[in-house]
């Protein structure tokens, strides 16, 4: 789980930050939920003139979020996504379990394979190599990553809607990177189609339907992952998504040498920025944009962009100085 490095400005919320599991009336025509999302907490802040039809809808929304929670968890043993990684194969998989593997393929496709959900091999490998006491600093030997390496690569995760197979046994599936995203971007869906206009849906990735009610963009602050309650930026979300991932948001080691940001080619944490958060058009490919992009150098980063208009990634370096890079227009 990556530990959340931005939050959104209660001023321009209009609300204070949730902090229980509740759906409230904060003002007439505001709702608002928080509670738990694949082991993080969400929020959504629902600006609707119906009081109960809002809570109808966020009743609506946190049963979608519990829905996909049973496709992608990788925690809970009834999942699919435990089922593919158990058995190496799902037969007659359900839409969203293809559509969320489709949209990491595409993920992959940009990023040079960079985002590749089959590195759960080498996260069980750190995770086991660190658990024991005494563990070298120093990491697991080089022939067990190399081990755990040949089990890694997303041109072998074979999707399709009749059939989701991994082609090698040992073979295994994580979603942290990109889950997040996609179950933000299906209750944007869901309130959309039902006439939603004006509403923040914080799931673990951020996404704005419409502008604040205020007349303003929805403004979320960029926090700095090793700096709790530093602001390292600020981003205004209108019809936006925005998701961030850092070196901070899970360690293996005391030491914080070894993160849940593992290149898939080499094995180990690059730690080449302290946090990068992408704004895109939404929060599926945002959240893997952002893992990737914690990969690859700024100059990586600037050509990726290249390819995709409307997208833009802010990075946090660990000297504290930090890059603007955009796409096209």
């Amino acid at each position: 789980m990556r530990r959340r490095a931005l939050c959104i400005l209660a001023a321009a919320a209009g609300l204070p930050r949730p902090g229980s599991s509740s759906a409230r009336a904060d003002a007439a025509s505001l709702i608002t939920w928080s509670g738990p999302v694949l082991g993080g907490v969400g929020s959504i802040h629902l600006h609707h003139p119906d009081p109960v039809v809002a809570r109808k809808l966020i009743k609506r929304s946190v049963a979608e979020i519990e829905r996909l929670e049973m496709l992608f968890s990788l925690w809970r043993k009834d999942s699919q996504l435990s089922e593919l990684n158990r058995h190496g194969v799902l037969a007659a998989p359900p839409p969203d379990m293809v559509g969320l593997l489709t949209a990491a393929q595409r993920a992959a496709a940009l990023t040079g394979g960079l985002f590749d959900v089959t590195v759960q091999p080498l996260w069980g490998l750190y995770r086991g190599y660190f658990g024991v006491e005494d563990a070298s600093p120093s990491g697991p030997p080089w022939v067990a990553v190399e081990a755990a390496l040949t089990l890694v690569d997303q041109r072998r995760l074979l999707v399709s809607p009749d059939r989701i197979a991994l082609a090698q046994k040992g073979m295994a599936v994580t979603l942290n990177g990109i889950a997040q995203g996609y179950i933000t971007d299906r209750v944007v869906d869901l309130l959309r189609r039902a006439g939603v206009s004006q509403t923040l849906v914080d799931l673990g990735e951020t996404r704005a339907i419409g502008g604040h009610p205020g007349g303003r963009p929805w403004q979320a602050a960029l926090e700095d992952p090793e700096m709790p309650g530093r602001l390292w930026g600020e981003v205004d979300l209108v019809d936006r998504a925005l998701a961030t991932s850092g070196d901070g948001g899970f360690v293996f080691d005391p030491a914080g040498r070894f993160t849940h940001l593992l290149d898939p080619r080499s094995g180990r944490s690059p730690r080449l920025h302290r946090a990068v958060s992408v704004v895109a058009p939404d929060a599926t490919l945002a959240d893997s944009l952002s893992t990737a992009f914690s990969l690859m150098s700024e100059e990586d980063v600037a050509a990726t962009l290249r390819l995709l208009p409307g997208v833009e990634a802010h990075v946090l370096r660990h000297d504290g100085g930090s890059t603007l890079l955009k796409g096209l227009a």
